[in-house]
């Protein structure tokens, strides 16, 4: 398993009038541990991209427990658990501190510029091989 911690401040932009995070801005926090956790392993999603290999989202599920609200520090936790494949799967836990606010998953395919399932890249397989052996 491999684990990253990305710090985010909310922006006023991701809540509504009442100061409380939009259900839809935690997509993009998502985002932001996903590349997180690619990037401090050695696997920048844009090296990925420049070399022809692409995530896109396959599923999303998401579990608010707690409203983050503006200007809260939020530290979103990646969790990869198992050895990607054609598939890769990344669990998420969204924390206020010590308080849980939500937890979250993201499953993705790799594929080509054409859009066509492929195996990953040697070199990202070579990281996987290490971190998971």
């Amino acid at each position: 398993m491999i684990t990253s911690h990305a710090s985010l401040s909310v922006r006023y932009a991701e809540t509504d009038m009442m100061g409380v995070v939009y259900h839809g801005s935690y997509l993009p926090w998502l985002e932001i541990g996903r590349t997180a956790l690619l990037k401090e392993h050695g696997l920048p999603y844009r090296e990925l991209e420049a070399e022809g290999f692409f995530l896109p989202v396959l599923e999303v599920g998401l579990r608010y427990l707690r409203p983050a609200k503006y200007d809260d520090t939020v530290v979103v936790t990646t969790f990869l658990r198992e050895k990607p494949s054609l598939r890769i799967r990344m669990d998420y836990e969204l924390h206020r501190g010590d308080e849980l606010l939500a937890t979250a998953f993201t499953s993705h395919a790799f594929i080509d510029r054409a859009g066509k399932p492929v195996r990953p890249p040697s070199a990202f397989m070579a990281v996987m091989n290490r971190v998971f052996a």
